[in-house]
């Protein structure tokens, strides 16, 4: 069986709270060079501004045109936290990756299971 990949991702500390504490277990990205390295199995060690780490087993790969069309699919409670609505994840979404980038790469659901 061959060794995962480890890939390395830095994470604002409300959404890193999110996937330490289970709620968000889908990554947002912009399916750009770097996350079209992530394949299933692979691992991702998630680091937020205070410098904690958490590793997570990637167990699906969701391809969509913009995270509008993402947004849809689920419910916010797997996308984040039932504090935040869908809106202000779109927003924080939005503020990071322009349209425009998400209409040139497309954009990545990276389903996730917490680690040991």
């Amino acid at each position: 069986m061959t060794k995962p990949n480890i890939h390395f991702m830095r994470l604002q500390n409300r959404y890193f709270q999110y996937i330490k504490t289970g709620s968000k277990r889908i990554e947002l990205r912009l399916y750009d060079e770097k996350r079209k390295q992530i394949q299933l199995n692979d691992v991702i060690e998630f680091e937020n501004e205070n410098k904690e780490k958490i590793n997570t087993k990637v167990i699906a790969l969701l391809h969509y045109h913009n995270f509008n069309d993402l947004l849809a699919d689920f419910d916010i409670n797997i996308l984040a936290d039932q504090s935040i609505t869908k809106n202000d994840l779109l927003s924080d979404l939005n503020r990071f990756y322009s349209p425009e980038q998400q209409k040139q790469f497309g954009v990545l659901g990276i389903r996730l299971k917490l680690m040991d």
